[in-house]
């Protein structure tokens, strides 16, 4: 919401649309799809244009603009009209199967850029702070996730392994559920899923919190299951192409959400955290000497 509490922020609107549209209904996707493909001209659109455009009843529309969080489509149009004022951030630069090389950098880092600045702008020091202290308190850290959300959350309970917490990571179901259903007040259970209705994360997640577990999700959409489930969401951001599926676009992100946990929680137990660093990593460089090929020559 934006400080008015009158729907999206400009800055993060066409992010959240984008996480958003695979829970809305199939006349409002189309709107929304029209705003992902061209913001600047929806926000130039009366609500009869847009019927027109997108083949939908005027009342689609206006449903699908509070849907969104606006009063209205007037107030949508206006926070349109304010993201256009940034228009770099509007210019799809979707890869092609024609691109040079060079040309292939800068969209891949842009695509990257982008997810981060919308991830950042969606991301609260006061929603994240709650994450950050239920971790902290923790006796057991459980992290879901498939494919890609799945590196994401074997990279967040390796980071709190490094500094002393107990925390472990589940891509298997069947293995998430065994440790789920063992959770219990005082843990902590996070999953992780761009599309928030990922079943072999939602379930293990169900269960934790029927166990009394704290349950956080990391996901694109606000309004998925997952968001719906657990206690603390961070909202991630990444817009699919042909060339960046959902998975590979939201990994940035989601991995960022982890890191900015991963520091807050380093920071409130400084000084374990600084001990165990310091321990994992003299004993690594000791295995390291010892094994090198160097030291193995005779």
């Amino acid at each position: 919401m934006d400080d008015s509490g009158n729907g999206l922020r400009a800055d993060t609107l066409v992010a959240t649309v984008r996480g958003v549209l695979p829970s809305l209904t199939p006349a409002a996707q189309t709107v929304a799809r029209l705003i992902l493909e061209d913001p600047a001209t929806v926000a130039r659109s009366t609500i009869t244009e847009l019927s027109a455009a997108s083949g939908t009843s005027e009342a689609t529309i206006v449903r699908t603009a509070r849907l969104l969080g606006f009063a209205g489509y007037p107030q949508l149009r206006l926070a349109l009209a304010a993201a256009a004022a940034q228009p770099d951030r509007l210019v799809p630069g979707d890869l092609a199967p024609d691109d040079p090389l060079s040309e292939v950098i800068h969209k891949v880092a842009r695509a990257e850029s982008e997810a981060i600045n919308d991830t950042v702008a969606q991301l609260t020091s006061e929603r994240l702070g709650l994450v950050v202290d239920a971790v902290v308190g923790a006796r057991r850290i459980d992290a879901y996730g498939v494919g890609a959300s799945g590196l994401v959350a074997e990279d967040f309970a390796q980071k709190l392994l490094r500094i002393g917490l107990s925390s472990h990571a589940f891509q298997d179901a069947h293995l998430a559920l065994t440790s789920a259903v063992l959770l219990k007040h005082g843990d902590v259970a996070l999953g992780v899923s761009t599309s928030g209705e990922t079943p072999d994360v939602i379930e293990p997640l169900t269960r934790a919190a029927e166990g009394g577990a704290t349950t956080v999700a990391i996901t694109n959409n606000p309004r998925s299951t997952i968001a719906e489930l657990a206690e603390h969401v961070l909202i991630s951001a990444g817009r699919e192409t042909e060339f960046r599926p959902g998975a590979l676009a939201s990994r940035i992100s989601q991995l960022l959400v982890v890191d900015c946990v991963f520091v807050g929680v380093a920071q409130r137990t400084f000084d374990s955290s600084q001990e165990a660093l310091a321990s994992t990593r003299r004993a690594v460089n000791a295995f390291t000497r010892r094994t090198s090929p160097a030291r193995r020559q005779p």
